[in-house]
């Protein structure tokens, strides 16, 4: 009798630890086959979700089974979400159910134009390019603006984290929050001691920023110089002013390597060399070390500089129209050396 006994007792056992062990491999046991992202929009059926992670599982059935379970298809939300190595279904789903997407880097670099931003943030969001520029264009004029260009000094070159599901209001938001933050006390102080508009200072950042290929050792230096040139009622004559100019008259189609003497003539406000004074904004997306170069800029006597040929990326700086022209020279000979056009 006592046998029978344990034998059941051993057989109950056997059984328990069998369908324990699949409730177990079903809800916690790893389950995916390869890592990656899946991307599940708004208002997606369960279908979608499903076709969309399939790649990702060693056992699809055991995921739906466990989707089913824990209700998943009244409750998904959308969002870009990052399938690891070792994850089960039980954390996939609730994953899933709880909207915990990982956030996406992205770099807003030098663009010319804030619809160039546009184009390529919105190639990592949701909406496409299209909806995100008609819903900025909405802020702008919102806020007293015509359009969307005409918010570019509030966006900073630098790398922000964002949704996949970010929308262009949440977008914007970020940024006009680091816009106010940036403008402190302090700065709004060397704002005024400058003398200068606001849009004169970010377009004269924009200047320093092109002018130094965003490197932070010589934007002061450049800032101090084109205040010089600016104080003195001399044109400034930047060459990015002009790029900008033609770039901007195609839209943005053209990539200028060399400027040409032409070249300076091009009919825009933004030429510097066709117009004295400041252009009347920013000729790119800035970052807070231009603005800052401009609002703390060096003292010094320098109205004139050039690329240095044998320095990539830096530049000789003078006061003197002779020495100037030498170095200007110099850095002719190099372009056509280099057969650059």
């Amino acid at each position: 009798m006592k046998k029978i006994v344990a034998i059941i007792i051993i057989a109950i056992l056997a059984i328990g630890a069998y369908f324990g062990f699949r409730f177990y491999s079903k809800n916690y046991g790893n389950n995916v086959a390869k890592e990656g992202f899946v991307l599940i929009p708004h208002n997606a059926p369960m279908k979608q979700v499903m076709d969309s992670i399939r790649p990702y599982l060693s056992n699809v059935e055991s995921f739906e089974a466990v989707a089913n379970d824990k209700a998943l298809a009244e409750n998904i939300k959308a969002g870009r979400y990052e399938i690891k190595s070792g994850t089960n279904n039980s954390d996939l789903v609730n994953m899933i159910k709880a909207g915990n997407q990982t956030p996406n880097n992205f770099r807003i670099k030098d663009f010319d134009d804030v619809y160039q931003m546009i184009g390529r943030v919105s190639r990592k969001t949701e909406l496409d390019s299209v909806r995100f520029a008609k819903d900025l264009n909405a802020i702008a004029i919102e806020k007293g603006f015509n359009n969307a260009e005409d918010l570019k000094k509030f966006f900073f070159n630098d790398t922000y984290q964002f949704f996949w599901t970010v929308t262009p209001k949440e977008f914007f938001d970020k940024f006009n929050t680091d816009y106010n933050e940036f403008w402190n006390a302090e700065r709004v102080a060397k704002e005024k001691q400058s003398g200068l508009s606001r849009d004169q200072i970010y377009a004269l950042a924009s200047i320093v920023y092109k002018e130094s290929g965003g490197k932070k050792d010589e934007q002061k230096t450049i800032a101090g110089l084109y205040l010089n040139r600016y104080k003195k009622g001399m044109k400034l004559q930047s060459d990015p002013t002009v790029i900008y100019a033609i770039n901007k008259a195609s839209n943005f189609t053209k990539q200028i390597k060399r400027i040409y003497y032409k070249d300076l003539k091009a009919p825009s406000p933004y030429n510097t060399y066709a117009n004295a004074g400041i252009p009347p904004g920013p000729i790119c997306i800035v970052d807070k070390n231009s603005l800052d170069a401009v609002l703390n800029a060096e003292q010094n006597n320098y109205i004139y500089m050039c690329a240095d040929p044998a320095k990539f990326g830096f530049h000789k700086f003078t006061d003197n129209d002779v020495e100037h022209a030498k170095n200007a020279k110099a850095y002719q000979d190099w372009l056509n050396a280099k057969q650059i056009k």
